[in-house]
């Protein structure tokens, strides 16, 4: 496996975000901003979609039905899409991937062009793009490292998050805007213009056939498998994003927050929404010192634990401001308990970000590149499944006590997962950029 010279392990000091991949690879600047339009129209959809059927169904376990339906078909794809990746060119498999989830945001406007009021369409078209989407992820992680040197591996990282702080900063203020001003049937139609933007970074980019490729199939899901198995400090990783990811969140119930707490309607949710970006979007601008880490288990566990405690904070805040008499409107919003909630999940996701910097760095590092296809399968179904797990236990968990109660539980458990495994971990803290082990 390659690893970094001395050149490269001790690179120049820098205190802000290194735009070395952007400058130093055409193809891979390309593929970055036409990533970062048309994650922006997911997101925006996301949130939009969580809007309306909330407005159609004023029930919080609906809005997390949308997530709920697409588990078992992204666990299938997820788990073979990267055998695929491993397997052919991986712009071919984008491209293919991309064309199927393109689907969606057309139909989707054209159930808000019809007015059409039913959720089931709703949710089959979301399950189609999180499905689509989780292929999609695969392969654009196994694409990265074959656009830079090694050495810029640690940028890309930063690059990445901050290109998933921009989605998700811009794509959901963006639907609270859009949608308030315009309706849904304009806000899910900009994101079909913003989708083929993504098209052509796809389209631009050269062939990147697997260096060792392997047959797809089930022998190439059990090496996966093994792989993974083995790989300790990987896997340890990954069980710290699963933690987060699903009693983390709580995009679920902001509907339902700006409803109930903040007012401001639609607007209010899309601030809510983005605020955990504007802490990616911070500490992905600030992450220069984070290139002069070594030990990224360490890391990855000392923010997540802060991550934890900010998830908490967050219930605490809910619980305290649901608790006071009078109740705010969409006219006449709570404009501090807006802004204190908003705070304290933008410092949730900061410290979300510098853990997934390290952890993208660890996997992308530590994968031989025949294997970074399969493992980013795993990982992507991770990444898609994950979140709709934290919507559907904050959700329904809401639904039947409080609002405040997702986010303080969850704290506590991302909390005692961590201290568990990072106890009986002892490799991942020993973890050593330098000689990276999976």
């Amino acid at each position: 496996m390659t690893t970094p010279d001395s050149a490269d392990a001790a690179p120049a000091r820098r205190w802000l975000l290194d735009p070395a991949p952007l400058v130093e690879s055409p193809a891979y600047r390309r593929f970055w901003v036409s990533g970062v339009a048309a994650g922006v129209g997911t997101q925006l959809t996301a949130v939009a979609i969580g809007i309306q059927i909330y407005a159609i169904s004023g029930s919080t376990a609906a809005v997390a039905l949308v997530g709920g339906f697409a588990l078992v078909p992204m666990i299938v794809v997820g788990l073979a899409g990267g055998t695929l990746v491993d397997a052919f060119d991986r712009r071919r498999v984008l491209i293919a991937a991309s064309s199927v989830a393109f689907v969606a945001p057309v139909g989707i406007a054209a159930l808000a062009w019809a007015e059409v009021d039913a959720l089931w369409p709703y949710y089959a078209f979301t399950t189609l793009s999180s499905t689509a989407g989780s292929l999609v992820g695969a392969a654009r992680f196994a694409i990265h490292p074959r656009l830079v040197p090694y050495r810029l591996l640690p940028a890309v990282a930063a690059l990445s998050g901050l290109s998933a702080g921009l989605q998700t900063a811009v794509g959901p203020a963006l639907a609270g805007l859009l949608v308030a001003a315009f309706g849904f049937a304009w806000t899910y139609t900009i994101d079909i213009g913003l989708f083929l933007i993504g098209f052509w970074g796809i389209l631009s980019l050269p062939a990147i056939p697997p260096e060792n490729p392997s047959r797809p199939g089930l022998g190439a899901l059990a090496e996966g498998w093994r792989f993974l198995r083995d790989a300790r400090n990987i896997r340890t990783a990954i069980a710290l994003q699963i933690a987060t990811l699903a009693f983390g969140r709580s995009y679920a119930i902001l509907p339902a927050v700006g409803a109930l707490v903040v007012g401001g309607g639609a607007l209010s949710v899309g601030l809510l929404a983005a605020a955990g970006a504007v802490g990616v979007i911070a500490s992905g601008l600030l992450s220069g010192p984070l290139g002069h880490v070594r030990h990224h288990g360490r890391a990855i566990a000392l923010a997540t634990g802060a991550q934890a405690g900010f998830v908490a904070l967050l219930g605490v805040l809910l619980w305290f401001f649901g608790a006071r008499t009078g109740r705010p409107t969409d006219a006449a919003p709570d404009l501090v308990a807006l802004l204190a909630l908003c705070l304290v999940i933008a410092l949730a996701g900061a410290a979300d970000n510098v853990a997934g910097i390290f952890r993208t760095t660890m996997m992308q590092q530590a994968t031989p590149d025949s294997m970074r296809g399969r493992l980013q399968g795993l990982f992507t179904l991770v990444l898609t499944a994950g979140p709709r797990v934290g919507d559907v236990y904050a959700g329904f968990l809401a639904a039947a006590a409080a609002l405040w109660v997702p986010a303080l539980l969850g704290g506590a458990l991302i909390a005692g997962t961590t201290a568990a495994l990072t106890r009986t971990r002892p490799g991942f803290r020993r973890y050593d950029a330098w000689e990276p082990v999976p």
